[in-house]
């Protein structure tokens, strides 16, 4: 029973890879450019491209479960071809912004949710987890900080639960290994919720050194965010963290309440990628 595991260039992917090559189970890993892959001795390789169905058969060959990374391309093909080769089982690395009122006009919620809307029409058992901000997402601050440059943000007391790429990636070895969670739809989150400004005082308490905070107006994050992605993203990440500037976040599944296992930290996780904050 091979188990295909999609975006395996990805930190979640190649966690799962991980795990499973570790237990000792027959994995996978497919990419668009399975050359570049860094896996464990003994994981296959394969070709997956998403607008190229012809790479499908060959990737979706003996495998009974697939990890799937949320892309609409080609989505309803690659459904087809994953039910001709006796797929059984499809674990989804969705995201929480589905479940929000314009999900389907989101730019960010709606990729997601046509990959979980596609999977529910057909014949696969599917388990959609649908983790909240990555703890990693703070790797967007290692510019300034490494600087010594303040962090400008038009919503500094935003409030998340931020999770850690490691807990996302227990989760998924446990779906994709028990029935425990075979056809259901998680929230994941951390165990805590952290406003922008708490999380910069936490990697500020880490790396030992001071990291201002300096407020700044929605037009100006919007001038900023837009040099680096498209407009209506950067209107759907400050429309989700003006939501979250009014409260705690709420919390959702976690390593706790799923395996058993104490959630890690962002504390945790700003000691691990502490050097990622450090100018070279």
């Amino acid at each position: 029973m091979t188990i295909l595991i999609t975006g395996a260039r990805g930190k979640v992917g190649r966690a799962v890879i991980d795990r499973l090559h570790s237990a000792g189970l027959p994995v996978r890993a497919a990419s668009a450019r399975p050359a570049e892959l860094t896996v464990p001795a003994g994981v296959e390789t394969a070709e997956l491209v998403l607008d190229r169905p012809e790479t499908f058969a060959a990737a979706l060959r003996g495998v009974r479960q697939v990890f799937l990374y949320p892309q609409p391309a080609g989505i309803h093909d690659l459904i087809e071809a994953a039910e001709a080769a006796g797929v059984e089982h499809v674990v989804l690395l969705s995201s929480s912004s589905v479940l929000a009122p314009d999900a389907e006009s989101d730019p960010l919620a709606s990729h997601s949710l046509k990959v979980e809307r596609a999977l529910a029409d057909s014949g696969l058992t599917c388990t959609f987890l649908r983790p909240d901000a990555f703890a990693s997402n703070s790797l967007g601050w290692a510019w300034p900080v490494g600087r010594s440059m303040p962090v400008q943000l038009a919503y500094p007391d935003a409030q998340i639960a931020p999770i850690h790429p490691e807990d996302i990636a227990d989760i998924a070895a446990l779906a994709l290994t028990g029935d425990s969670l075979t056809g259901r739809a998680l929230t994941l989150t951390g165990s805590e919720s952290l406003s922008f400004r708490e999380q910069l005082a936490v990697l500020s308490q880490t790396l030992g050194r001071a990291i201002p905070v300096e407020h700044i107006t929605r037009a100006e994050a919007e001038e900023q965010m837009g040099r680096h992605m498209p407009a209506p993203m950067v209107s759907s990440l400050l429309d989700l963290w003006e939501a979250a500037d009014h409260g705690p976040a709420a919390l959702g599944e976690t390593t706790e309440t799923l395996l058993g296992v104490p959630a890690r930290t962002y504390r945790q996780w700003a000691r691990e990628n502490a050097d990622a904050f450090t100018a070279r």
